[in-house]
């Protein structure tokens, strides 16, 4: 019997996966693919004649199958790249977005330094993608993250080993800011932000199988920036800076938190690449420079 193409495969499973209401149908038939076949993205274009082996069909027809039911790719395949590495996900974390670079991006300018001896706290760390991007683009900075999930503080431990920074980084479980001492030169995170009543309205593949408490910032989305205020104060040094990722339309809201904790608003929000106000720079009352200095214009 002949065995179906790598190519025929694939356009196939774009048709399911078009057929099912999903956008990207060609892109995460392409992905999938590989994933099942062991390979990356580049390599189909060399195999795509080639017949693929019953064992590897099946794997890619069981992704194709879970994709259709609006699971993430990420999520079938284990792995999202962020910051060009990958990184391990599971149902316990948010999946990195690419939206999300941009507070890497942001922390990096406030701190420009390659060499710095930074200390970095991460609050909420989830899956590690953001500390490890900055301990990665700042080889003798320290850093911190804190989450309420053990299963999010395992997945973060898994990604920092396996990407070269784990001896630089220490994991703590807790409630934001309430149980640390000392301060910190760079405060980053990426809090839940979406009112209560949005999450209902999200996409399947962020509602079904992203965590809740990862999602869900409260009554008018703003909780958890409020209980980030509450120490960001005392944590930030001197001359520290603080970057903190926005939903749309909230700088405002969240800009005005910050005075009222005393906290400095160092101009408007930088912007990602879909032009959406999206990493809030703030810095310590004792910081003297500005934050966006040297940052390109959106």
């Amino acid at each position: 019997m002949t065995r179906p193409t790598a190519g025929a495969l694939q356009r196939r499973a774009a048709s399911r996966l078009r057929a099912a209401g999903i956008d990207s149908a060609e892109l995460d038939a392409r992905v999938l693919l590989a994933h099942a076949l062991g390979a990356d993205a580049g390599q189909l274009l060399v195999v795509s004649e080639q017949p693929v082996e019953v064992d590897a069909e099946r794997r890619f027809d069981d992704a194709v199958t879970r994709r259709s039911a609006r699971e993430p790719v990420a999520h079938i395949t284990g792995v999202r790249e962020f910051w060009s590495r990958p990184f391990f996900v599971s149902r316990d974390v948010l999946v990195p977005r690419p939206e999300t670079e941009t507070i890497v991006e942001a922390a990096l300018r406030a701190k420009p330094e390659r060499e710095a001896a930074l200390r970095i706290l991460d609050l909420g760390v989830g899956s590690g993608a953001i500390l490890t991007a900055l301990l990665v683009e700042r080889p003798n900075a320290t850093g911190v993250g804190v989450d309420r999930s053990m299963a999010a503080l395992a997945l973060a431990r898994s990604n920092f080993d396996s990407l070269g920074v784990g001896a630089r980084a220490l994991l703590v479980r807790g409630d934001w800011g309430r149980s640390l001492d000392g301060t910190f030169d760079l405060v980053v995170s990426n809090p839940p932000y979406i009112t209560s009543r949005e999450i209902g309205n999200l996409e399947p593949e962020v509602r079904v199988y992203e965590p809740a408490a990862a999602l869900d910032g409260g009554t008018d989305g703003l909780d958890c920036y409020r209980a980030i205020f509450g120490d960001l104060g005392r944590l930030l040094a001197p001359d520290g800076a603080a970057v903190l990722e926005l939903g749309e339309g909230q700088e405002p809201a969240v800009a005005d938190l910050a005075r009222r904790a005393n906290i400095l608003v160092n101009g408007s929000a930088v912007r990602d690449l879909g032009g959406l106000p999206r990493a809030l720079l703030l810095g310590s009352r004792g910081y003297k420079k500005t934050l966006g200095e040297g940052r390109e214009p959106h």
